[in-house]
């Protein structure tokens, strides 16, 4: 119980963190949120299933793309629009899972990267659609309830989106679903003989995180009023699998911490060693995956534990 209203105030305080920000410093700690989002989707299907999958940008476009085709082409009402999205995201994830899961080796990975390279060449190909390089802006989020949710309390919405996808991840986790999982990650063979359908538990699990990519998305597309090929590159995805790793592939927590470091790391570095700075970011994370194996949440273990020890010891007679 003590957790979960601790759990509850952080969510109120990380929304009322929105309404004190300037407009720069807003849309930073958006896109943040946005990343946060996507690394709890991500390190489930990474570190807690074990599938090295490359397509979580591409969803995470998906969503984007269609929920602004959607609304401002096809004028479909939010409701059915998101509804049409979120099952357009499980059909495609679907479709990618079923035969790369069941084959053996680095198929999905492969499988994941041939549907990232095809979807970004397709945002750049329909121009009808996508707007090309340039991609799609000049709308706005429609009124909800007759309310206009702009600023601050769309900031708010995405602290729930962050709040959700955690919840909903950890709750699973904590399941038999979330249990299989890991027995499938730590040893198929072992898992299977234990009564765990793995190619069923694998389509599952890519199935939910590429939806909730998709999801992200969704809120994405009105956090600039513009959705353009370079958010969703290649390239993000790897940053992204680098903050889980770096993090604590495998936790949630160390998902979100991993994200929070090396989100911010470019803020601090570029304005000492400018245009370098990229290759800094990367000796960064290389001595942190050498030095760190288990990410940077085990050093937050290890000062718990400490704490803990010491408070022990003081409350001994």
């Amino acid at each position: 119980m003590q957790s979960r209203l601790l759990f509850l105030a952080l969510v109120v305080a990380l929304c009322v963190v929105g309404f004190y920000l300037n407009s720069y410093q807003a849309d930073i700690y958006r896109k943040l949120l946005l990343w946060i989002a996507l690394g709890i989707g991500f390190n489930f299907l990474f570190g807690i299933c074990g599938q090295v999958a490359f397509s979580h940008f591409a969803f995470y476009g998906l969503g984007a793309y269609w929920i602004v085709i959607a609304l401002f082409q096809f004028h479909l009402p939010l409701p059915v629009a998101v509804l049409i999205g979120i099952a357009l995201a499980g059909v495609v994830a679907l479709l990618i899972a079923i035969p790369s899961t069941r084959l053996e080796g680095p198929y999905l990975a492969l499988a994941t990267l041939a549907l990232a390279q095809l979807f970004h060449l397709g945002i750049v190909s329909g121009r009808d659609f996508t707007g090309g390089d340039t991609g799609v802006g000049g709308y706005r989020l429609p009124d909800i309830l007759g309310f206009q949710v702009t600023g601050p309390w769309y900031t708010a919405c995405l602290v729930l989106l962050c709040a959700g996808t955690y919840v909903l991840l950890n709750r699973i986790d904590r399941s038999w679903f979330g249990r299989a999982c890991r027995a499938v990650r730590d040893n198929q063979a072992a898992a299977q003989a234990m009564g765990v359908n793995v190619p069923l538990t694998k389509v599952i699990a890519f199935t939910l995180t590429s939806v909730l990519a998709s999801v992200a998305g969704f809120f994405y597309a009105f956090v600039d009023n513009l959705v353009a090929p370079g958010a969703f590159s290649l390239e993000n995805m790897f940053i992204l699998l680098f903050m889980i790793i770096v993090g604590g592939s495998g936790r949630q927590l160390g998902a979100v911490i991993g994200v929070i470091i090396l989100y911010a790391a470019p803020f601090f570095i570029e304005p000492l060693i400018g245009h370098f700075h990229f290759m800094a970011f990367g000796a960064l994370v290389v001595v942190l995956i050498i030095f760190q194996p288990k990410g940077l949440v085990a050093l937050l273990d290890t000062a718990l534990a400490r704490v803990n020890g010491v408070a022990k010891k003081g409350a001994q007679p």
